[in-house]
């Protein structure tokens, strides 16, 4: 009878061990996880996954420590049906906010668009074409060319076509006003066009 309690005692101390580990795991697997949590969003500023189709997709995502205007970005394209992943990176400087695919040539090969916040009231685009394969930039028109350039940039897309907005500082009557402007992109041969379209608004 001794020996049966000896023998049952040793179950239940075995069996208490078994739980205590399991608990002890299963917290463990918690705070890695949060750990993990916390170290994506430290480390990782924006994500976007952008599916072109079912398997075939262009995640997007920064990343930088301390100062959020300074860092890197990737664009990851994973085709799982054709089993073929290829990646770029590259150096940013601003925020990235925003990210979409368009096909604005209409050459079938998706463009991948970056909104960059470069300051508070400014923005820029970093494109590139995904063709045989590979990433390749396309060049993006800067503002420089906008006589009286005021920032308040806005991108938005109407009927498949590319626009922004933007403040333009303008004199009448010996006083500056603020005049918004809106110019349409176009694409052909990997190389942008922008015209304005003649509709303002005064501020």
């Amino acid at each position: 009878m001794k020996n049966l309690t000896k023998e049952i005692f040793s179950i239940c101390l075995i069996l208490i061990i078994l739980a205590a580990c399991k608990n002890k795991i299963q917290i463990d697997d918690q705070q890695k996880q949060v750990i993990s949590e916390k170290t994506q969003k430290d480390l990782f500023k924006f994500y976007k996954d952008l599916e072109l189709k079912p398997g075939y997709h262009f995640e997007v995502l920064s990343w930088g420590k301390s100062v959020d205007s300074v860092g890197a970005y990737s664009i990851l394209m994973s085709d799982s049906v054709k089993k073929n992943f290829k990646a770029i990176s590259a150096e940013r400087e601003g925020v990235l906010t925003d990210a979409w695919n368009m096909d604005m040539d209409n050459d079938g090969n998706p463009e991948i668009y970056l909104q960059v916040s470069v300051k508070k009231n400014e923005a820029d685009l970093y494109v590139y074409e995904f063709a045989g394969n590979s990433f390749n930039k396309i060049s993006f028109p800067g503002t420089s060319s906008i006589k009286g350039y005021n920032g308040n940039d806005k991108f938005f897309i109407k009927e498949g076509d590319l626009y922004r907005t933007v403040s333009v500082l303008e004199k009448e009557d010996g006083k500056e006003q603020n005049i918004t402007k809106t110019y349409r992109y176009t694409l052909n041969s990997n190389t942008f066009s922008m015209k304005e379209n003649k509709i303002e608004q005064k501020n």
